[in-house]
Order: structure tokens, then C-alpha cells, then sequence
């Protein structure tokens, strides 16, 4: 159930998705969902895309305290399983619409997110116009792990080659250094830490869709590479594998420091 709180500006809502507040953009650049929850942008679909560029998973309930299952959730300021909750806080935390901008050709809001006693711990940017671009800024003292845990729309997974992927990685299956194909099709289980030189771009290529989604990759040591295939996973119906691939831009062996930026800029062609 949604419902409209409050219109900010002609083009900026403030909307209400079950439990979860969320800031609605419709402009003539396009439309985008992000939730306060997170700051997560969980919908984008540029002008004259046919459909959405980021997968959202059809069963997603928007419950407050759940991370959101697609989209692109901020993994900060861990990433992984190895403390609770997984991934970090900042998913599942309530991040403010601290500032925002919107232009003729643009629109630029801005998000941050506050700790305890009221001091920044992270700023996150997103540009909106014919591209999509998300700067994550890390503020607190000690380092922190990253990643824009990008999950993006397929027709099926099938009918796709990521491109321009090194052909060596970190298997998180296995735990071992594993060569691996370089274009990489999704027909298994994958889940891969490569690391790589930013700035780098790589292309999954939807033949079922007829586009190509441009990923580029900022001040970013790894990018991770994850489809969960026929591993029941929660948050995911049965099928949900079939249209969805991971692309996360991330800094996990190098932390970020006070200060540091890590963005992501996502384009569309045709």
C-alpha cells in the first residue's frame, strides 16, 4: 500500500510504502523510488527506458528494520556476515533528505546519516539524468567497509554476459583464488570478490532486452559479482534469480578512511 505524505516540490514526494518512507522522484530525466530507510534507491528507470534498471524482488513487503531486497542497499560500515547485523546497519538505519537540487536537465538530492549523538557518519549523493550516479562519503574515524550492492533488472539471466570482468577472482563458495571466464555468464551460483583498478566500467549485456547497462566503478578496490540461483535465499521468490544479477561496487580489502568517496554511475544504451 502506498500513500502520498507530502509533496516537497512538483517533481519530489515524500510517500509512504507500508512501513517504510520513501522519497518519489517524477521528472522529466525520470522516475526513481529511494527509501529513507537506508537511503536506498530501490527503483530508476531513466526517460525512454522501457522498463526499470534495477530488480526489485516481487515479494518485498517494505518492513521497517528489514533491508529492502534490490535496488542498490548500502552494505556499510561492514560488509558480509562476520558481525550482526549482516552487511551493516546503515541498510536497515533511518538516513535524512538533507539537501537536494533540481534542475531543468538534473536533480541531485542528498542523504546523510546520523549516529546517536547526532554527529555524521556518512553522506550519500545521487545525480539523476540521463545516468544515475551514487557518491557514498564515509565520515566516521574509523575505517569502514563499503559496498553499492547494485542488483539490476534482466529479461532472463539466460539471455546475459557481464563484460570486461577480470578472469581472476576470490570464490566466496569455494574460499579459494579461482580463473574464471572474462565475458562471465550467470548459469550458476556465483559469488565473486574481484579486485580491481578504479576507475573501471563493465557492461551487462541483455540480449533478451536488446540494452547494455554501463556500470562505472569509482575509487572502488573490488566489485562483487553475485547471483544466488537455485539457493533459496529470503527476501527472493523461487524465480527471482532469473531476472536479477549483482554488480556491487565496493571497498572491502581497502577500507575507507575519514573522509574518502566511493561512487557508482550506472548508464543505459540504447
Amino acid at each position: 500500500m502506498t500513500t502520498i505524505i507530502k509533496q516537497l516540490t512538483p517533481a519530489l514526494s515524500l510517500q509512504q510504502y507500508n512501513e517504510i518512507p520513501v522519497i518519489a522522484l517524477d521528472h522529466p530525466v525520470g522516475k526513481a523510488l529511494i527509501s529513507l530507510q537506508g537511503a536506498h534507491l530501490f527503483s530508476w528507470q531513466p526517460k525512454g527506458a522501457q522498463k526499470d534498471v534495477l530488480w526489485l524482488s516481487e515479494i518485498e513487503p517494505f518492513t521497517l528494520g528489514n533491508a529492502i531486497r534490490g535496488g542498490v542497499p548500502i552494505c556499510y560500515p561492514w560488509f558480509g556476515g562476520a558481525k550482526s547485523p549482516a552487511h551493516g546497519y546503515a541498510r536497515i538505519s533511518l538516513w535524512q533528505l538533507s539537501d537536494y537540487e533540481i534542475e531543468e536537465n538534473k536533480v541531485r538530492l542528498e542523504f546523510c546519516l546520523f549516529s546517536s549523538d547526532h554527529l555524521i557518519e556518512a553522506k550519500t549523493t545521487m545525480i539523476f539524468s540521463k545516468d544515475c550516479e551514487i557518491i557514498f562519503q564515509h565520515y566516521g574515524q574509523e575505517p569502514a567497509q563499503l559496498a553499492l550492492h547494485s542488483y539490476f533488472n534482466l529479461s532472463d539471466v539466460a539471455n546475459v554476459e557481464v563484460q570486461n570482468l577480470p578472469t581472476e577472482c576470490f570464490n566466496a563458495l569455494t574460499q579459494q583464488q579461482e580463473n574464471v571466464p572474462s565475458p562471465r555468464l550467470i548459469d550458476q551460483h556465483i559469488d565473486c570478490i574481484y579486485t580491481v583498478q578504479s576507475p573501471v566500467s563493465h557492461h551487462i549485456v541483455d540480449k533478451g532486452d536488446g540494452r547494455t547497462i554501463n556500470v562505472a566503478h569509482h575509487n572502488a578496490s573490488n566489485v562483487v559479482l553475485w547471483n544466488p540461483w537455485h539457493k533459496a535465499t529470503g527476501g527472493i521468490s523461487e524465480t527471482g534469480y532469473k531476472t536479477m544479477v549483482c554488480l556491487e561496487t565496493a571497498r572491502i580489502a581497502q577500507p575507507l578512511q575519514q573522509g574518502e568517496r566511493c561512487a557508482v554511475k550506472i548508464s543505459l544504451n540504447p
